[in-house]
């Protein structure tokens, strides 16, 4: 077994990063003959995909290239190279893991551009991950949760889940979410703070099973 272990948050004392460490910690715990790999995309930010990316991409999809062990061939020119060298290890990572795990804040009702960075890298075309499982512990600053007045406009959870799904064909998804993380700072929020502290004790709990 493998965890691959990414932190996004640009915050490096967040809930997120916490949350996930409870879990990455309970993992290794439990399996300790494990393999670990731990990348903070916010410190060691990934480049965005470039036009060689894309002339990857169309490569792939074009020769109708769907194991990932072939995406390789794709590569022709010295442009297309640099953009292998950038993707291919982040992609080996992602391939030997069997667990993903991804601490990650809300930002602006959806996942930070580091995050989005990283995903557009890795995923190519009727590519599969089936047999791995995505792990997501989340800090959000208000109430996104079933019957709350902005459930409608959660593009974290909702946008991650169709993506692990529609992308990679994976279903098993976990969130772990910490909820009114600015109750602790908004003073209009200061009434919802029991609420957060109810929150965040129940995700490090959650996280730590």
């Amino acid at each position: 077994m493998n965890l691959l272990h990414l932190d996004a948050s640009a915050r490096r004392a967040s809930f997120s990063r916490e949350l996930s460490r409870i879990y990455a910690d309970a993992w290794r715990a439990a399996n300790p003959d494990g393999g670990y790999t731990y990348r903070d995309l916010a410190a060691s930010p990934v480049p965005h995909i470039d036009e060689a990316w894309t002339e990857l991409c169309d490569y792939v999809l074009a020769h109708e290239i769907t194991e990932i062990a072939r995406y390789r061939e794709a590569v022709r020119t010295p442009a297309q190279e640099r953009a292998w060298a950038v993707l291919e290890p982040l992609l080996d990572e992602v391939v030997e893991a069997d667990v993903i795990l991804i601490g990650t804040p809300m930002y602006n009702y959806s996942i930070p551009s580091s995050l989005k960075a990283w995903l557009d890298q890795i995923t190519f075309p009727k590519m599969s991950l089936k047999g791995r499982s995505f792990v997501v512990t989340s800090a959000r600053g208000g109430a996104y949760g079933p019957g709350t007045p902005k459930e409608a406009v959660d593009h974290q959870e909702r946008y991650l889940r169709d993506f692990f799904l529609g992308h990679f064909a994976v279903s098993e998804v976990s969130f772990v979410h910490a909820e009114l993380v600015n109750s602790l700072i908004d003073p209009g929020l200061a009434h919802l703070r029991e609420r957060h502290l109810e929150s965040v004790a129940r995700a490090r709990k959650e996280a730590g099973r």
